[in-house]
């Protein structure tokens, strides 16, 4: 969980030096304030978000050192007595509250309040004891209790109630790995609301798995050894310059947000090229993700969690540390967040900026006259990790000296598991310790990207190579091409990955041309992916529909901002991308926004077990035709006698 701490409040009369810098802790506690006077909120009422209202974007484009910045906040509220939902917009700067929206028939994200008080509920619920003390558990104490939520299964009891579907552990001790033993087929259901559990389902009784499975190191036996220092060293201070949320380094300049819901946010990345900032991409984020599990049985089927749109993947945010999380010289960026009251709450070095070596950046030897020429590879990286009860994800953005960006998610932590019944091997599953199973999974994460590719007039052609038919033209049969097509609409472009066919994407900006007279571009180059294996009638399927397609465009709009639709938590399905795209909008040489979905395929392994180690999966941006030749030529040799170019 996030390492979250009251933030002593300053004057909220300080004027942000810029109109997309996150909201401070001041001005969340101003607007609160502002609301539940002029609202008159009750104290039941609570606040799942208090973020900036971003300012529109042809503002932000002309924006100028000194120019007036109206701050604003957006809010979205729920009230526990009367489960109703709310969104405001407050202005800082005129005190007042500019809209007030009821917002029917949704379900806020769970807040990170719900889950400690969820917790407390649970382990007071006599039928809960009851349960426990059938599988002769006694010490509810060491009982671990995670609130899931509830999903949409259409039951006609659950529709309009907030509620989670608990899943329990318990530990040996109190700082034993419960995730080893987990508390099988007891399931309490928790109004969220009331803060009461409303039943327990009990599926039967499965036995304690027997082993620990502790991972800490004074839980294990020994370390290997021979390892010897590797020292990461900037004797200087670091190339990358930070003035307030703006970040520039080897010719990138883009701007760092945060908001509770998709955690890290990147602003107007830009590169200079010959003198003049080029845009390349107006915001990017994780749009929203999903974890289908495959076990179907009554005590499984309703594993699927929506982290950014059900929990809020920012409010799960780590503090990171110097020489654990980030090495080298590392600036760390705050977020200013809130709790469910509306109180400020700040989660201390969110996100890590730091550089890195990445090997060779470009070289060729000159075989003829001996002479060889090296660049060593160097680049910019900014991350943030959260923990996800069991799962920590890390999420990272790579910039390159060659204009290359890529988006990397590294998975780790602990699997989601269940226990089985001596001898049991799981159809569903994979045995990963005695009487212990981690189900087959995946994850879906759907990335956000608003284009600028050198203006806002953009569109995406898809790119496939194929292979010429043999013949007059192709008399040796060795011909192959790549063959670019226009997608006009939404409809057009809801494509999938094709390996076979070396399947890309080019933003391009058709009025804009290099010294070769081609449309300058940037390439989406997919890594791995995969597609759900969830029927597209199961409920998962309906409600995060955007993982059905690994690319999506759309026409810009500052209210499309998350592929499942702004409130997923027990939506019945269908909202986000799959509602917006059957207007079929035209989506060439205008503002648009590309959508592209990653799947990683998880068939756990015993070596998974008992903390995974990191797996990683994501994709590229690359120039194509956006500079006129390699704009890494101008990256000077290094230094040979640091060591790091001979032995």
């Amino acid at each position: 969980m996030a390492n979250l701490k009251p933030v002593p409040v300053q004057d909220p009369s300080t004027t942000s030096s810029h109109p997309l810098d996150p909201l401070t802790a001041a001005e969340i506690e101003s607007a609160v304030a502002i609301l539940r006077v002029q609202r008159s909120l009750g104290q039941r009422v609570r606040f799942e978000s208090i973020v900036l209202n971003e300012p529109p974007k042809d503002f932000v484009l002309a924006f100028e050192d000194g120019d007036a910045i109206n701050r604003e906040a957006f809010i979205i509220l729920f009230d526990n007595d009367t489960s109703a939902t709310y969104e405001a917009i407050v202005s800082l700067k005129e005190r007042t509250v500019k809209s007030w929206a009821h917002i029917p028939g949704v379900q806020p994200r769970i807040t990170l309040d719900e889950f400690y008080e969820c917790e407390i509920a649970v382990k007071e619920s006599p039928e809960f004891r009851a349960a426990l003390q059938k599988r002769g558990i006694t010490d509810v104490s060491l009982v671990m209790v995670d609130p899931w939520p509830a999903g949409n299964f259409g039951v006609e009891d659950e529709q309009g109630a907030r509620l989670s579907f608990a899943r329990c552990w318990l530990r040996s001790s109190p700082t034993d790995n419960g995730y080893a033993r987990p508390i099988e087929g007891v399931i309490p259901v928790v109004d969220l609301n009331k803060m009461e559990v409303i039943r327990v389902e009990d599926h039967g009784v499965v036995a304690l798995p027997p082993n620990d499975g502790n991972y800490a190191p004074e839980s294990l036996e020994g370390f290997r050894t021979g390892l010897k220092p590797l020292e990461i060293v900037q004797p200087e201070v670091p190339s990358f310059t930070v003035v307030g949320n703006e970040v520039s380094w080897q010719k990138w300049n883009f701007r760092v947000g945060f908001t509770p819901r998709e955690g890290l946010v990147l602003y107007t990345i830009s590169y200079e090229d010959q003198g003049r900032k080029r845009p390349i991409i107006y915001r990017a984020s994780l749009g929203d993700m999903v974890v289908p599990y495959g076990d179907p049985s009554p005590r499984n089927f309703r594993k699927n969690a929506f982290d950014v749109g059900e929990y809020g993947i920012g409010m799960l945010a780590n503090s990171l540390t110097l020489g654990c999380d980030c090495l080298g010289q590392i600036y760390y960026f705050d977020a200013a967040l809130n709790d469910s009251r509306g109180a400020p709450v700040q989660i201390q070095n969110a996100v890590c900026l730091h550089e890195e070596d990445f090997g060779i950046l470009w070289k060729h030897v000159d075989w003829r006259t001996g002479q060889a020429e090296v660049r060593r590879s160097r680049r910019l990286v900014v991350s943030f990790i959260a923990t996800v009860a069991n799962y920590e994800y890390g999420f990272f953005w790579y910039f390159y000296q060659d204009g290359k960006i890529e988006f990397q998610v590294k998975l780790t932590g602990i699997l989601n598991n269940a226990a089985v019944d001596s001898g049991e091997l799981p159809k569903y599953g994979t045995l990963i310790a005695p009487q212990l199973a981690a189900h087959i999974h995946q994850h879906f994460f759907s990335i956000r990207l608003d284009m600028t590719v050198d203006g806002l007039q953009n569109s995406v052609y898809e790119v496939n190579t194929k292979a010429e038919a043999k013949g007059p033209d192709n008399p040796q049969g060795n011909a192959f091409y790549a063959e670019k097509t226009l997608l006009a609409t939404e409809l057009e472009a809801q494509r999938t990955v094709n390996p076979m066919s070396g399947r890309y994407w080019l933003i391009s900006n058709p009025s804009v041309h290099n010294e070769l007279g081609q449309p300058v571009s940037y390439k989406l180059a997919p890594g791995e992916n995969v597609l759900p294996f969830a029927h597209p009638e199961s409920t998962v399927s309906k409600r995060a529909g955007f993982m059905r397609k690994h690319l999506w465009v759309t026409p810009y709009r500052p209210d499309e901002m998350a592929a499942a639709g702004p409130y997923p938590n027990q939506h019945p399905g269908g909202a986000g991308l799959p509602e917006w795209t059957k207007a079929d909008r035209e989506v060439e040489n205008t503002d648009i926004v590309v959508w592209y979905t990653f799947g990683h395929h998880h068939v756990p392994r015993p070596e998974d077990w008992p903390v995974m180690p990191v797996m990683c999966t994501g994709f590229s941006l690359l120039p194509v035709g956006f500079f006129d030749r390699n704009p890494a030529l101008d990256v000077p040799p290094s230094d040979g006698g640091n060591g790091h170019c001979h032995t």
